[in-house]
């Protein structure tokens, strides 16, 4: 299992209709609005080998109000 962290930019004032969308995605494990560049931080977990990029390009940036992405992969959570 892959984890990405995809930071969103939304359209001004579309932060929360966009975080409604993004948590009904099936990979989607967590959707956070933060402060600072970027408006939301989207949790996914992918099967291995599947492809990151396409994943945010066809699934994440497609949602209405999303400006831009950025995308951090995990490698390896400490609990």
């Amino acid at each position: 299992m892959q984890t990405i962290f995809v930071m969103m930019k939304c359209e001004l004032g579309r932060a929360y209709e966009v975080a409604d969308q993004a948590v009904d995605i099936e990979r989607v494990s967590e959707v956070h609005s933060i402060s600072g560049q970027y408006d939301l931080m989207v949790k996914c977990y992918l099967d291995d080998g599947q492809d990151i990029g396409l994943f945010v390009v066809d699934t994440l940036q497609v949602i209405p109000g999303v400006k831009d992405t950025f995308t951090l992969i995990a490698y390896k959570a400490f609990v």
